[in-house]
């Protein structure tokens, strides 16, 4: 092999290992999760922002009312939450620029559909809980009339559909109409079930629900109701218990991991094997009543 040929070869090499060193830090940047929390154990309920590392914790919301609910833009720049009492809002990852989208004083589990055109939310209608969707600027705010009575909603990667509890089970709705498209058989309680999940891929869902055995004696005449974390996989069409005593879960980018409140900790967990890590919120108490989010990866 002459020389110029050898050098070629090297180069291709060497442009290679520099192209996978550059992938491998890329996907080993932190992204930020936004949560829930008390801040230093007080009301009313703030959002913070913590990276996966556990570094760069920050509270980015204020103001008197609860701020919860949260989720990202596809972007990863900005999160739209609810402020309990005053409706949907969206600021950057920092809290600054902060944007009302709309009044509805019990709207909430407001979620950016993937291409980042539209926001899909629930609202009280008449009596039943719905689903509504609205552009990214709070325009045009739209009931879809054949959704089924909704808990939080999460879209399809394509922003054509959109995945809602649903009674007992979770159903698949036209982003446009509401029209159900499929129905997934999986048992969900009423209750305490409506912060669903889906992940990404939107293969598998994340829900709390109802364990056995119940928890101690200790409520009047019969033992405490306990909850545990379930994993539906919508391929197999099985669910499994993750972990016990959490609150609901978000999804990491590559639906992979999830992230949820235990016992007051901020605790990412591995799907496939339950491994967790707990990340530490400091004096502020985080919140397990909405499922934190977690940043896409860009």
């Amino acid at each position: 092999m002459g020389g110029r040929a050898r050098q070629a070869i090297l180069g291709v090499a060497l442009a290679a290992s520099v192209a996978v060193a550059a992938h491998t830090a890329a996907a080993a940047t932190p992204l930020w999760i936004v949560f829930t929390a008390s801040p230093d154990g007080t009301q009313p309920t703030q959002l913070y922002r913590v990276q996966t590392t556990g570094t760069g914790l920050e509270q980015i919301t204020k103001g008197s009312g609860p701020a919860t609910d949260a989720a990202f833009s596809p972007d990863g720049k900005r999160v739209v939450f609810a402020r309990l009492g005053s409706g949907i809002f969206v600021t950057n990852l920092d809290g600054t620029g902060l944007k009302r989208l709309t009044t509805g004083t019990r709207d909430t589990y407001p979620v950016w559909s993937p291409n980042g055109k539209r926001i899909a939310f629930v609202r009280i209608f008449k009596t039943e809980w719905r689903l509504y969707v609205m552009t990214a600027t709070g325009a045009g705010e739209k009931l879809l009339p054949k959704s089924p009575p909704s808990g939080r909603p999460s879209w399809t990667a394509d922003s054509k559909s959109i995945f809602i509890p649903a009674g007992a089970g979770i159903a698949k709705v036209d982003a446009r109409t509401g029209n159900v498209q499929k129905r997934y058989n999986v048992t969900l309680d009423p209750s305490i079930s409506q912060a669903v999940t889906a992940a990404p891929n939107s293969k598998s869902f994340a829900f709390v629900g109802r364990r056995n055995p119940t928890g101690p004696p200790d409520c009047g005449e019969s033992h405490c109701p306990a909850f545990a974390l379930y994993l539906f996989d919508a391929t197999r069409g099985k669910t499994r218990k993750l972990v016990n005593d959490t609150g609901p879960a978000g999804w990491s980018p590559d639906s992979k991991s999830v992230v949820y409140v235990a016992h007051g900790d901020l605790t990412l967990s591995v799907v496939a094997s339950g491994k967790s890590t707990k990340i530490d919120t400091g004096t502020h108490v985080a919140s397990g009543d909405a499922p934190p989010a977690w940043q896409p990866a860009n």
